[in-house]
């Protein structure tokens, strides 16, 4: 476990629980979130992020967390371990509503905490019919790679505790 890719629904606590691999491992760990997306809420060229991915991925270890459909392969490609936090929508939106308002390391602005983005919550609400089956397809391409499929957090905690 030394290349790992954290994928999930927005909302399912991606960054929290790469963080917290992060602290029990010390591979370095990076936010997809921060590679897209500037202070101001612009994003940064796709030239310019797929720069920033391909950098981090030529490390000898890292945590990578995020979706960005349009990468997930590169990544899939490139990794030895991928954690899908595979949660039930409720639990995605619940965190979404806890963490506005809130400085996070994987964003680079704080959300309104009384902001609710109404094409984002559609997107979440859509996941698991739209971009699950995608998600699930590409690791069935993958069956060599360690694959761990969480269906709750204390599922997640479970493995954390045992490194």
């Amino acid at each position: 476990m030394k290349k790992i890719m954290v994928i999930g629904c927005p909302g399912s606590g991606k960054s929290t629980f790469s963080r917290a691999l992060h602290k029990k491992t010390h591979i370095p760990l990076f936010h997809l979130d921060m590679m897209y997306w500037n202070p101001d809420r612009t994003t940064v060229e796709k030239a310019v992020f797929r720069e920033r991915l391909s950098s981090a991925i030529q490390n000898k270890e890292w945590i990578i967390d995020g979706n960005y459909g349009s990468t997930i392969e590169l990544r899939l490609q490139a990794c030895d371990t991928v954690i899908f936090l595979d949660y039930p929508l409720e639990v995605c939106l619940d965190g979404i509503r806890e963490r506005r308002g809130k400085a996070r390391t994987d964003m680079p602005w704080i959300e309104d905490e009384n902001e609710e983005d109404a094409e984002f919550i559609e997107f979440v609400k859509n996941f698991n019919s739209q971009s699950r089956p995608k998600i699930i397809e590409l690791l069935d391409k993958y069956p060599h790679k360690d694959i761990f499929i969480f269906k709750s957090r204390e599922e997640a905690a479970g493995f954390l505790d045992k490194i």
